[in-house]
């Protein structure tokens, strides 16, 4: 961290309507130590608040990029470029906009490894991150570009058509960000010549686009790099000075391990609940059982959902906790020994966690209290299911010997 002299009481902040979702303060105090403000307001007070308010530097973010650029006294070319600014910083000619969008989007697609040279890319989206995305994507050599926008000359139907040649799709809309999880602006598996997705949305660090192209084998990345990097660079205008790139992976790397949830799955009885506890405790996060929160939803304990209802009732509404809980961040959650039996339940939890499977030797697993486990023969619904948890799984642990040795293990293998 930079720790900066003579700031004095300047305030830096983010200007925006909704930012309840942020991850700049967190990123703004690993890169220095300055004040870092939420300035979150409508439309019709952006203009009084450029003029009066209370700080030395901003950054700016939806929808207010090309809104503040009729209030600043001074814009960087490589922000009239791109037709908006992200960066405010107030000196002795006024306000003065520049754009760092540029910087971390183009830091996103070196990190990301897909090659821009020669390539047909589509940008989905016409607002102001799809004017930095095509700036970027002309600099590093694209062979043509394209864009859809619901009402445009290509649009989400006959895209299909127009743009079958597509090979890197850019995602510049906010569909599938948090809180609306699950859902993609296209189908993917429609553009057969993809060979890279770039998702500028970092929350979910997963979207539905991204998980798509996971199963299909393509290369993708979320945003999150993107928006440390602009960050950085934003920082390093605020501050007149230079940060080390290395200081962008490093603070990219604190802020997967704060937001990513802690996911555990295994056979009833593993030890889920007790090792979640655990690691929930040494974590300082806050510990979730899946089973628990569906008899919460449902005002009925689990094995009487299967009794009186039958499994197939139960594993819908599994389902609905599991969608809910998938969303959050930072937690450890514990799932039920069955949530690896229906495929759909891997994305709900893939899209912002890290998912654990826990394995124990059957004559260690009890079967008292647990409907299913009683009904039918152990050894045979371990057979079945343990190829669907290593699917489902991005690490194996043994639970064997204790239950802290096991959290231990997961500990270590979150942190790296």
């Amino acid at each position: 961290m930079l720790m900066i002299y003579g700031m004095g009481d300047k305030r830096c902040g983010l200007l925006g309507e909704h930012l309840g979702h942020s991850y700049s303060p967190l990123i703004h105090s690993l890169l220095a130590d300055y004040s870092y403000t939420l300035f979150e307001m409508p439309k019709e007070d952006v203009g009084t608040f450029l003029r009066t308010g209370d700080f030395y530097a901003l950054n700016v973010t939806i929808p207010y990029k090309k809104t503040v650029m009729r209030y600043l006294d001074g814009i960087s070319p490589e922000a009239r470029k791109i037709g908006s600014v992200n960066t405010i910083v107030r000196g002795d000619m006024g306000l003065y906009g520049d754009n760092t969008d540029y910087y971390g989007f183009r830091y996103l697609v070196g990190k990301s490894k897909i090659s821009v040279p020669g390539r047909k890319v589509l940008i989905l989206g016409t607002g102001g991150a799809s004017l930095t995305a095509e700036v970027v994507m002309r600099d590093l050599g694209a062979e043509k570009i394209s864009f859809v926008s619901r009402s445009g000359g290509i649009n989400y139907e006959n895209v299909y058509s127009l743009c079958q040649d597509t090979e890197i799709i850019v995602n510049c809309t906010p569909v599938g960000m948090y809180p609306e999880n699950g859902k993609s602006p296209i189908s993917l598996s429609r553009f057969e010549k993809c060979v890279g997705v770039i998702d500028m949305i970092y929350n979910p660090a997963r979207t539905e686009l991204l998980l798509d192209a996971k199963e299909l084998s393509i290369p993708g990345t979320d945003g999150l790099p993107m928006l440390v990097a602009q960050a950085k660079r934003a920082c390093e205008l605020f501050l007149n000075t230079e940060i080390e790139d290395r200081e962008i992976d490093r603070i990219t790397k604190i802020i997967r391990n704060r937001t990513m949830n802690i996911i555990l799955v295994g056979m009833p009885g593993c030890g889920k609940s007790t090792v979640g506890r655990i690691v929930a405790e040494r974590l300082d996060r806050e510990f979730l059982d899946s089973d628990i929160e569906t008899e919460k939803n449902t005002g009925i304990p689990v094995p009487e959902i299967i009794n009186r209802y039958g499994e197939e009732k139960f594993r819908q509404a599994e389902h609905e906790t599991l969608r809910s809980l998938g969303k959050l961040s930072g937690k450890v959650i514990a799932t039920g020994g069955g949530v690896v039996t229906r495929a759909r339940n891997y994305r709900p939890l893939a899209q912002n966690g890290v998912i654990f499977f826990i394995r124990r030797e059957l004559s260690k697993l009890p079967t008292e209290g647990r409907p299913l486990s009683l009904k039918n023969n152990l050894a045979e619904m371990y057979e079945k299911r343990l190829p669907l948890y290593r699917q489902f799984a991005d690490c194996e642990v043994e639970n064997e010997k204790s239950a802290d040795e096991c959290a231990e293990s997961i500990i270590g293998l979150f942190g790296e």
